[in-house]
């Protein structure tokens, strides 16, 4: 099946982004959201991220109007019946994704392929709930979507060849770097990731040094571009601790307890840049 259309379920600080990357790049797209206030909020999102590249002179003005109008905003999930790939990026709830797929399976057609931009939940159990696991697939896209090269392909246990190959090539059509991985909690880069983030909670916790150290030692004894504590209020401390207890109750391994000053935090409602407070302050 040739993917023309692209329905993306979702319109927060990921699906804004995968959104903006199909429409930019000649797709065109259905935006999903809950209410037309959170439409018009991602809409102004992608505005913006289009704008700053007119500015930068990396695309025309001309180029920037034409992403803008293949997008198609929608409160009705019907609405991406029409569409050859799906891709859901909502919040990391199975009980929430296990909802909107058991839609999809019913509005989609027959060899449409249903996505999902979960970090850490197995693509496994999410194909589970279709009539069609063998059209299910992980499509990671890394944060901020627009910038950002990379996405892991996930498939389930049931995922066809036709539907990675697709899902690649249309990866690759966005002109971003495709890489298969195995359907295991937190893939690659989050298996990775999460844990050096938690231990870096950790050390804040134990008082073993200061916000500011811990992210230095990280920046410039590792040549890492952001420290780790900037990087966990960039994601959101609650994506954080909702990964760590992912993959702490998929792996049953103590390394993978979640710090539990991320937990205090997160219970504080200091969930990072998005709420102006994490481990730093935020104007």
């Amino acid at each position: 099946m040739e993917i023309k259309k692209v329905g993306v379920v979702g319109g927060g600080t990921m699906g804004n982004g995968i959104a903006h990357v199909f429409a930019q790049s000649g797709y065109d797209v259905v935006l999903v959201e809950q209410s037309d206030d959170l439409l018009e909020k991602a809409f102004s999102i992608i505005t913006k991220n289009l704008g700053r590249l007119v500015k930068k002179e990396k695309i025309t003005q001309e180029d920037a109007d034409a992403a803008i109008a293949k997008i198609k905003k929608s409160t009705d999930l019907d609405d991406v019946k029409g569409c050859q790939l799906v891709v859901e990026a909502v919040f990391e709830s199975f009980d929430v994704k296990k909802e909107i797929f058991e839609k999809l399976d019913k509005v989609c057609p027959k060899g449409a392929i249903l996505a999902t931009n979960t970090s850490s939940i197995p693509i496994t159990q999410i194909a589970a709930v279709t009539g069609r696991p063998e059209s299910v697939i992980g499509m990671h896209f890394m944060n901020p979507v627009p910038v950002m090269k990379l996405v892991e392909i996930i498939r389930g246990i049931a995922t066809s060849d036709e539907t990675a190959a697709a899902a690649v090539a249309a990866v690759e059509s966005l002109g971003k770097t495709p890489v298969e991985v195995n359907d295991y909690p937190g893939f690659i880069s989050n298996r990775v990731l999460l844990p050096m983030i938690n231990e870096a909670v950790f050390c804040l916790y134990e008082g073993i040094a200061t916000r500011e150290a811990i992210d230095t030692v990280m920046k410039l004894g590792m040549n890492h571009p952001m420290g780790p504590l900037e990087l966990a209020d960039l994601i959101g401390l609650d994506v954080c601790l909702d990964i760590m207890e992912v993959l702490y109750a998929g792996f049953n391994d103590s390394k993978y307890r979640p710090c539990p000053l991320l937990k205090q935090m997160v219970l504080a409602g200091y969930l990072g840049r998005k709420t102006k407070k994490g481990f730093y302050e935020y104007e």
